[in-house]
């Protein structure tokens, strides 16, 4: 995302994602010939999902989403406003704009919005 401004050094990414979000998370990888995409997610939250470009639009991203979905009925998740391909898949995906912020409140200052989904039951 080219528009990101850059925040974190790839060492405190790598500390982060060790510290953080291994311990909290559900990870799952894709792989094809290496790691193509993950997610990441734990009770009614994706905290991320993320494909290679060269690998999107392939299904790596739905079978993904898929895992989380099937583990947890209600999801939420943030994105960038500007992301608008990331948001016409979450909407193909059930999820729903719940509230769309300035950016005041992530360290990137970028307007963001938080999606929702909830699965329906039968």
């Amino acid at each position: 995302m080219p528009y990101l401004p850059p925040l974190h050094t790839t060492e405190e990414d790598v500390a982060y994602f060790r510290e953080r979000v291994i311990p909290q998370d559900a990870v799952w990888l894709a792989e094809r010939n290496g790691i193509v995409g993950f997610s990441a997610f734990r009770e009614e939250w994706l905290d991320h999902l993320y494909v290679d470009p060269a690998h999107q639009r392939t299904g790596i991203g739905s079978a993904l989403l898929e895992i989380a979905m099937k583990e947890h009925p209600v999801l939420n998740l943030w994105v960038f406003q500007k992301n608008t391909a990331a948001i016409r898949f979450y909407e193909r995906h059930g999820f729903v704009v719940v509230e769309k912020t300035d950016g005041n409140g992530n360290e990137e200052r970028e307007p963001d919005a938080l999606y929702r989904r909830v699965a329906r039951t039968s």
